[in-house]
């Protein structure tokens, strides 16, 4: 059965080579984090904590350059807090784990909503309910992670990861999937 294609639909289709191969990489990934959930939870705190140390030191940098500005302390405090964040995840993964588990359930939860209405923008072009199901699936990630926290912190947050990795991963493989143009 042919639909005809909306602006959305034909950049889906012609990206969905694309698609597929960032697919293919989160579900892998995804895998790698459900095998391994403490060291995906601790390898994830210490990336956040090297981002915002690199980020809060380039801010720094870039406070100085705005110096004699009404800016410039605005600039300098929000750059020594993020090299302050940096250096707790990093010098306290455990309790920087339990910060990220919190900030994690609410991130899938409006990840979860951004991809339902994805799901339905496909409506009824193939492929739109494994989009739908990878919403639903981030929607209860979150709510699980939140409902589950200080507790889980250790585990949960790689594990939890690892799942919505794989199921994003999935949607997306099966969008390009269904929507990989005709040869």
């Amino acid at each position: 059965m042919a639909f005809t294609d909306s602006v959305f639909h034909s950049r889906v289709r012609a990206s969905s080579t694309r698609l597929f191969w960032v697919g293919l990489a989160l579900t892998l990934v995804g895998i790698a984090a459900i095998v391994f959930p403490i060291l995906s939870t601790l390898a994830a705190t210490l990336l956040v904590g090297w981002v915002f140390l690199f980020a809060g030191a380039f801010m720094l940098v870039g406070a100085f350059s705005v110096h004699g500005t009404g800016p410039f302390f605005g600039a300098l405090l929000i750059s020594l807090l993020s090299i302050a964040a940096g250096l707790f995840l990093l010098f306290n993964p455990l309790a920087g784990a339990a910060a990220l588990t919190i900030m994690i359930a609410i991130l899938f939860l409006i990840q979860g909503v951004f991809e339902l209405v994805f799901a339905f923008e496909m409506l009824p072009h193939p492929g739109w309910v494994w989009m739908l199901i990878s919403g639903l699936a981030s929607l209860i990630l979150g709510v699980v992670i939140a409902g589950g926290w200080p507790g889980t912190s250790l585990f949960a947050l790689g594990l939890l990861l690892g799942i919505n990795f794989v199921t994003t991963g999935l949607g997306y493989l099966f969008v390009a999937r269904a929507m990989k143009p005709a040869a």
